[in-house]
């Protein structure tokens, strides 16, 4: 009797290896199964940023990840995502992709709103509505949203500012923001940095110059546009305070072609010096109420800085080198300007 049931146990022990061994493939299998949906690759590299806009919600996510491929498996990561507990915590942002990201490494940075900021270089740009335009394109702030702000009286009164002069407030440099940044955000950020700049030395100098800093911006502006060589500048910006001090009229060309909003004129007529503008520095005294461009920080401190000298008057050389004749006497501007004005007919130049 013995003898005849060892088959029978050995044959439950074969079954009860066999039934652990499938257990630990099942387990094993199990887990590589969590493991791939978890830490396996699964972001793909068809796009280098995933943008979520404030106010986005799970769902929104999720078809936007769907829509542009930026997963391999959308089902794994909707399983995980929810696993982790992201569509309660979804953060807007620009986030950076990066090809065979697992699902859990790409789900903690966006729950952790681990966004990568933007830097915004500003550069030279000459209308309020440009410089909208370009902000939009680079944040999520549409153009519409900034420039009702800096069209906006009462808001802009809390920077002591017009709504004629607040450009004055952008510095070209580069800036770094979120791009989730709002419009107020931006413009208080903004705000900060152009304080940063006027530093009790440099309000200090505007007031010996019995200029504010927003006025040092707006002739700065004027000072940018004459000069093509930046060591020129003290010397334009001399000329300038020089007329402002005697009381003369600026008569400053880029005011003209500001005014005219043609910013392809490259000769300057006596039509377009009757161009009924606030602008218009040949019919109007003293500044004009707002920047012709965004100066430069080096169009700024010349200004600040300038060269002195008894200049009155400035035509720019007949040569087409960039550079000024300058003059002190009328008599002598007009040679320079005569020079000048045959040069352009030379070459054919009649606007």
């Amino acid at each position: 009797m013995d003898q005849q049931q060892k088959p029978a146990s050995g044959g439950f022990k074969k079954f009860i290896i066999a039934f652990i061994l499938l257990v630990i493939v099942g387990l094993g299998a199990t887990g590589i199964f969590y493991y791939l949906r978890f830490f396996g690759p699964n972001v793909t590299d068809n796009e280098e940023y995933l943008y979520i806009k404030t106010g986005s919600t799970f769902n929104d996510v999720y078809n936007t990840i769907k829509e542009q491929h930026i997963v391999k498996d959308t089902f794994a990561f909707a399983a995980t995502a929810q696993s982790m507990e992201y569509p309660a915590k979804v953060k807007p942002g620009k986030y950076r992709l990066k090809g065979g990201m697992g699902n859990r490494a790409f789900i903690n940075m966006l729950k952790a709103g681990n966004q990568e900021p933007v830097k915004l270089t500003i550069r030279g740009l000459r209308l309020k509505t440009q410089f909208a335009a370009f902000v939009s394109k680079q944040l999520e702030p549409d153009s519409l949203s900034i420039i009702s702000l800096l069209d906006s009286v009462k808001y802009v009164e809390k920077f002591g500012l017009t709504t004629d002069n607040v450009y004055v407030m952008f510095l070209p440099n580069t800036y770094e923001f979120y791009w989730n940044t709002s419009a107020d955000k931006f413009m208080d950020k903004m705000y900060a940095y152009y304080n940063e700049f006027w530093t009790p030395e440099r309000k200090a100098k505007a007031q010996a110059l019995n200029l504010t800093p927003a006025q040092v911006s707006i002739l700065a502006s004027i000072v940018d546009w004459e000069a093509l060589h930046d060591d020129e500048m003290p010397t334009i910006a001399g000329l300038y305070l020089n007329r402002l001090r005697t009381g003369k009229k600026l008569q400053a060309d880029p005011t003209v072609i500001f005014a005219t909003g043609d910013f392809t004129i490259k000769r300057v007529l006596n039509r377009h010096l009757v161009t009924n503008s606030p602008y218009n520095t040949y019919l109007h005294e003293g500044l004009p109420p707002g920047p012709v461009m965004m100066p430069s920080v080096n169009a700024i401190k010349a200004v600040l800085d300038p060269q002195k000298t008894d200049y009155i008057f400035m035509c720019a050389k007949e040569d087409f080198s960039g550079y000024h004749n300058f003059a002190i006497t009328e008599a002598e501007h007009l040679k320079n300007a005569r020079r000048f004005q045959q040069a352009l007919n030379e070459r054919n130049i009649k606007r």
